[in-house]
């Protein structure tokens, strides 16, 4: 695995999380927004996707309902109030996170 792609599973969560804050949203919905949103950087593969989907669900961060939409069925996952806890104690370390490693990058100019 490149830095890379270890720095962008590390984020995987919050990420989920982050666009969830704006309302349900089905799978694929899900990796089209942050693909579409990162300019490509994020791009979250259903091997990663539905693993972390369902491990949130698993630690109630979220909860998932079937829905019939112009005849498809899509799971839609939505946050719980303790999903928007963590997205909260998740926000703001990782702002501390991003401001103490520019702090070091800028240091070594």
């Amino acid at each position: 695995m490149t830095p890379r792609d270890q720095m962008r599973k590390g984020s995987t969560e919050f990420l989920i999380l982050s666009l969830l804050a704006e309302g349900p949203m089905y799978g694929y919905e899900i990796s089209q927004k942050l693909e579409q949103r990162s300019g490509g950087y994020f791009e979250m593969k259903e091997g990663l996707l539905y693993p972390a989907l369902h491990r949130m669900q698993q630690n109630g961060w979220l909860t998932s309902e079937w829905q019939e939409i112009e005849g498809r069925s899509r799971k839609y996952y939505d946050l719980t109030p303790q999903g928007k806890k963590v997205l909260g104690e998740q926000t703001s370390e990782w702002k501390t996170f991003i401001e103490r490693l520019g702090a070091v990058l800028d240091s070594g100019e």
